[in-house]
């Protein structure tokens, strides 16, 4: 064999390997073996943005974010055969499964955790900052020396005040604490941004727009005197006569609340990371 003709051949069979890397039948994929009786519970290691099944002969739900629970919808099928290829898509990775009937219940897997061979990278277009970079950059925060000194709020021996505003991507961090002068214990019930009229009045229905936080750093359910915490908010712009307002409500019956309001020119003066900070 020429020269020529080994490096045509060996050029062959890396393109053809190098093509077949990309695409796998479902017998290569990993399998799990379900059963009408057990339900079976994957589990990512990030939150799951998309689950697709490929067939309706299985249920599934997620019922938080990390975690998908699945189910046969009945038993009448052959020890082996596939019902469904579930494919599961998180923040960063995407991962397929063959879902293979057993009769035997002992046999049925319940509990299933993506490994890290199973993941295949994703570059997931919905997803501009994932959740861990989030609270990574939230931890951060957290430790840095406050810049806002004259937003703030005083209220039933509660103090509430803003300390910082960052700004990177598409995300705004807000960095706020809570002084409880009191002796009573404050249970959170929740905390909420919403953006509203600055002025509103009697005679008019306030324009009230809830925002959904995409991290809160810190979720203990109470504090006694100081509590410090981090929301992340999708980034916006909003005009003048609105502003932002946090809320820190406490849970009945007592039912303290305490709020700042954030105006337009505080998000403006948002800082954004800095290598000294990060």
């Amino acid at each position: 064999m020429s020269f020529l003709r080994q490096i045509f051949l060996f050029a062959s069979i890396f393109l053809a390997t190098e093509s077949s890397l990309g695409q796998r039948t479902y017998f290569e994929m990993g399998t799990i073996s379900v059963n009408q009786n057990v339900t079976t519970v994957i589990t990512a290691s990030e939150p799951i943005r998309f689950v697709d099944i490929s067939t309706d002969k299985v249920a599934g739900d997620q019922p938080i974010d990390n975690t998908l629970r699945l189910k046969p919808k009945d038993g009448e099928h052959q020890d082996g055969e596939l019902l469904a290829i579930v494919t599961i898509i998180t923040e960063r990775y995407r991962t397929q499964y063959a879902l293979a009937y057993t009769s035997k219940e002992r046999e049925a897997i319940t509990d299933k955790e993506i490994e890290i061979r199973e993941r295949q990278q994703y570059n997931n277009p919905a997803v501009t900052m994932s959740k861990e970079d989030m609270y990574r950059y939230a931890r951060r925060i957290i430790l840095s020396k406050p810049q806002f000194r004259s937003t703030s709020n005083h209220q039933k021996g509660l103090k509430m005040r803003l300390n910082n505003v960052y700004a990177v991507g598409d995300y705004f961090f807000i960095d706020f604490s809570v002084d409880n002068k009191t002796s009573i214990r404050f249970d959170i019930d929740e905390i909420r941004l919403k953006l509203k009229d600055k002025k509103t009045s009697k005679a008019t229905n306030a324009q009230i727009l809830e925002l959904e936080p995409a991290i809160i750093l810190d979720e203990r359910e109470s504090f006694l005197h100081g509590y410090r915490n981090v929301i992340a908010v999708k980034k916006l712009t909003f005009p003048n006569d609105k502003v932002l307002v946090l809320e820190l409500k406490e849970k009945q019956i007592s039912g303290r609340e305490i709020s700042i309001t954030i105006a337009y020119e505080d998000i403006l003066s948002a800082d954004g990371f800095n290598k000294d900070l990060f």
